[in-house]
């Protein structure tokens, strides 16, 4: 989670060739230089548009990507480009909303054995977002949840003192809708052929998204989608996440916390797939922004 606030000195629409924050933002994230170019293309419009429908009251703004798409450095890109416009900013991710290890496993024996590895709708406290995505545009304290995925649970995180005037709600299926009913007839991949044949796990997930979800989702006032260009790229990404995470568990010698080995992250990912895959399919049509992605995730905005 993050939280930005009050006015700056930066103005979005002549941002310079070298702005001071931004290379000590690409430094601080081991960001490559040319990331200033997508800061400058991407996020400056992005931001600018978020600005002009900021309201009394604070917006939700909803942000879509796949795994490893890089929602979470353009989140934070976004909340120091509007803090320069004076704007309150929180960040609220979908994956600090996961159940608890104990709640997915206890969800796992009642529903579905699949259910007890987070990822897809179903498997996070919906509860527990509308009331933050409410909370966090009122005045007062609010403490987020924070989910350790090297430890596979939540905990605490963050304070954010409000009212927020933007909210930016990021996840990997945020603001997806639910499949057609015939379209869960067929497996995506080995996973739902083998441990889903009867069909019962896909069509939980899409329930959740045709019900829970929907509530869930409803206060999204802007929606915009990291477009990676296939389903293809994303294990390369999650993998590559997934060694600077044991990179940096290593560094700090993070004990009994660790990450997933390659072969552990194209199993982990194929819960994604179905959904992933029908999001960069449906969505483009109706989000309000879509940032298109290329392998090496260069990013153009096409609207």
């Amino acid at each position: 989670m993050s939280q930005q606030g009050g006015a700056g000195a930066d103005n979005l629409a002549c941002m310079r060739p070298s702005d001071p924050w931004l290379d000590e933002f690409l430094v601080r994230e081991r960001l490559p230089a040319a990331y200033g170019r997508t800061v400058r293309s991407v996020a400056a419009p992005l931001a600018e548009r978020i600005a002009a429908a900021a309201r009394p009251g604070g917006i939700v703004v909803g942000l879509c990507g796949p795994q490893a798409s890089g929602k979470s450095t353009l989140t934070a890109v976004l909340g120091r480009l509007l803090a320069a416009r004076g704007l309150r900013t929180a960040a609220l991710s979908l994956d600090d909303l996961y159940l608890t290890r104990a709640e997915r496993a206890e969800l796992a024996a009642r529903t579905h054995r699949l259910l007890a590895t987070r990822g897809v709708p179903g498997t996070h406290d919906v509860a527990l977002g509308l009331r933050l995505l409410a909370e966090l545009r009122r005045p007062g304290r609010t403490i987020l949840p924070r989910f350790d995925k090297a430890a596979d649970d939540r905990g605490e995180g963050e304070a954010f003192e409000g009212p927020a005037d933007v909210v930016i709600f990021e996840g990997w299926c945020v603001g997806a809708a639910p499949q057609p009913a015939a379209a869960l007839t067929r497996p995506v991949n080995d996973l739902e052929r083998t441990r889903d044949a009867d069909g019962a796990w896909r069509r939980f997930v899409n329930a959740q998204l045709e019900g829970p979800y929907r509530e869930l989702f409803a206060p999204i006032d802007l929606l915009v989608l990291l477009q990676a260009p296939g389903f293809e790229v994303v294990l390369a990404w999650r993998q590559e996440q997934e060694r600077k995470l044991r990179e940096r568990l290593a560094r700090e010698g993070a004990g009994g916390k660790r990450a997933m080995s390659d072969e552990e992250v194209a199993a982990f990912i194929a819960h994604y797939e179905r959904l992933t895959r029908w999001i960069l399919q449906e969505m483009p049509a109706r989000a309000d922004a879509v940032v298109a992605l290329d392998a090496g995730r260069g990013a153009r905005l096409r609207a």
